[in-house]
């Protein structure tokens, strides 16, 4: 069981470098990913601030993994929950939103909120 969550937390953390690094190079495509359409009229403020949010967030989740920082990586999953869920609302506030669109970040919240328990309860206190 540990061996899968270490994985699960590694991947979403890969995932995260991942989308924030598209939101960085390929502004457009990941924002219809995202769920959402804006009308950027060639501004990408927006999808740059995404982007580097999470890709930060996903770096700190695979150092804190490598170095072994399990609890500390418990609380950034934790408190990190209320990015997915914000995105969830801000994906369901537009009209047009697609639900399929809506799934990964009910994932994301589901596997931060199951990861971030299991280290805080399987870590003791240094």
């Amino acid at each position: 069981m540990k061996q899968l969550f270490y994985y699960l937390t590694l991947l979403t953390g890969l995932l995260l470098i991942f989308i924030g690094a598209r939101f960085l190079l390929v502004p457009m495509t990941a924002e219809t990913a995202f769920g959402i359409h804006t009308s950027t009229g060639g501004d990408y403020s927006f999808h740059y601030i995404k982007g580097i949010r999470d890709l930060f967030t996903g770096a700190a989740i695979v150092l804190l993994l490598l170095m072994r920082e399990f609890r500390a990586a418990g609380f950034l999953l934790l408190a990190g929950s209320i990015i997915p869920m914000v995105d969830f609302s801000v994906v369901m506030s537009h009209t047009d939103y697609v639900a399929a669109r809506l799934y990964p970040h009910a994932i994301a919240v589901v596997l931060s909120l199951i990861l971030g328990f299991y280290y805080i309860r399987t870590t003791a206190k240094s």
